[in-house]
């Protein structure tokens, strides 16, 4: 694949790096920008999608990691029904970014981390509470029937639109690294140092993807926007670790004096 808008060599030494703090920023990450989205403690700055708080009883925090709760094990409700489950998001926004955060997926288990997403959409369509948006794939490849249904719905994917290429994954329960470059009309997965996919919005290529991919219906659903980062609620187990982002700066263009 050609080389991506940022420098894929400082890129992949931050991710293949055993020695990174969990839930902090070095000085070098901070003076380069970088902000921290889950402090290990609590879910400031986090809500559900739709909603004003965290989705009760769905989502939790473990050892210092978000954890999605299986939708089976949730506590019902005094009248016997399950709480309600949805995503959980941001309550900043992004546009131009580069986001890093650390992943572990339960045996057969299925999540995704979403971005340039539309709340509003979202709401729209049915379930009210789970996002429309890109998505980046959280899955157990060996194990879970959606990756059989193409690999475009395995892990580090592009949801239902592009399937990664020269991944390493690590066996469930272990944490993977991933790291999502959106600029301008740029976009890149990288998935334990590599980067796996890449690709321009508008071009004729992301088009007939879209065209053969479930979100064909969807007006506007493609257009780059300032959105939260989403966490997805698939039911299943799983956990985020070390979640943080740096917005990149608008290039500055001289004034030439006429």
């Amino acid at each position: 694949m050609a080389s991506g808008c940022v420098d894929e060599n400082k890129g992949k030494g931050k991710q293949e790096s055993e020695e990174t703090l969990i839930n902090a920023l070095t000085p070098e990450e901070q003076e380069q920008g970088w902000i921290l989205l889950f402090d290990g403690n609590t879910f400031e700055g986090w809500r559900g999608l739709g909603r004003d708080g965290v989705p009760e009883g769905h989502w939790i925090i473990e050892d210092g990691a978000i954890k999605k709760v299986p939708s089976g094990e949730v506590p019902l409700q005094e009248d016997g029904q399950p709480l309600q489950g949805g995503d959980l998001m941001t309550v900043q926004s992004f546009e131009d970014f580069e986001l890093y955060l650390e992943w572990k997926i339960s045996e057969e288990g299925n999540s995704g981390v979403k971005y340039n997403v539309s709340e509003e959409m979202s709401v729209s369509y049915p379930p009210e509470y789970a996002a429309l948006g890109f998505e980046y794939q959280i899955l157990d490849d060996e194990n879970h029937p959606d990756a059989i249904n193409g690999d475009n719905r395995t892990a580090a994917a592009l949801y239902d639109l592009i399937a990664p290429e020269g991944k390493i994954l690590k066996p469930v329960g272990e944490y993977n690294t991933a790291r999502i470059v959106f600029k301008s009309d740029h976009g890149e997965h990288w998935l334990n140092g590599v980067k796996v996919l890449e690709y321009d919005l508008g071009t004729e290529r992301l088009n007939d993807l879209l065209q053969a991919s479930k979100y064909r219906d969807i007006s506007g659903f493609a257009d780059k926007r300032k959105a939260p980062i989403v966490l997805q609620d698939h039911t299943d187990a799983v956990w985020f670790r070390n979640i943080k982002l740096r917005v990149f700066k608008p290039e500055v263009q001289e004034r030439q004096e006429g």
